[in-house]
């Protein structure tokens, strides 16, 4: 063997062998989508049940809320407000401004009866509906929401105020209290407090 054939023997065997070409993956399976793992699809499922359930439940509360609606429980429009002797000249009983939102004033001559008597008037300011307080150093009804102000009659004379206070019906009850109704409402600029259901005559 020549000394050339020999180096290229050694050179041949000391080569590294190729690697073999790599196969390619295998191509899925067309028209047969991947199967979902059970625990997938149990969790899914829970998510859409629980979501029914929530419904349901939102749907059956309503329903409910539409059987039983919201009922304002207010304070009869007339009531008995005591006797007439309980009542002072000139004092306005403020005993009815909280539940019935009404004052009680005994007047010695009201131009609008031509009499002495008591009329019931409205606690609701006739701007925007607050209501006034009476100040008795003052005598006078005063808005402290935006100022409005009234006399003891329940006219206006300061303030945004449009217009007096109204008046509610009154009379005396078959027992000698008086008896009030808020049903039936007066108003100053309409004429309607010289009507003799506006002023308790005594």
């Amino acid at each position: 063997m020549s000394k050339e054939e020999s180096e290229g023997a050694t050179t041949t065997a000391a080569a590294p062998p190729k690697p073999a070409p790599a196969k390619p993956a295998a191509a899925p399976a067309r028209g047969k989508p991947p199967a979902m793992p059970r625990r997938s699809f149990f969790s899914w499922m829970t998510v859409a049940w629980a979501a029914f359930t929530a419904s349901m439940l939102a749907t059956l509360t309503a329903t409910g809320r539409f059987m039983f609606p919201n009922v304002l429980f207010e304070p009869p429009p007339t009531f008995k407000a005591g006797y007439p002797n309980e009542i002072q000249i000139g004092q306005v009983d403020e005993r009815f401004k909280q539940r019935f939102a009404v004052w009680l004033v005994r007047s010695a001559f009201d131009q609008y009866a031509n009499a002495e008597g008591i009329y019931a008037l409205s606690t609701v300011c006739t701007h925007l509906g607050c209501t006034p307080n009476w100040l008795e150093a003052e005598q006078k009804f005063k808005c402290p929401c935006h100022g409005s102000g009234y006399y003891k009659t329940g006219v206006n004379f300061e303030g945004p105020t449009p217009r007096p206070l109204e008046r509610y019906a009154i009379s005396l009850a078959d027992d000698g209290q008086i008896l009030v109704d808020k049903s039936r409402k007066f108003q100053q600029e309409k004429g309607e407090w010289s009507n003799p259901a506006a002023f308790l005559k005594l």
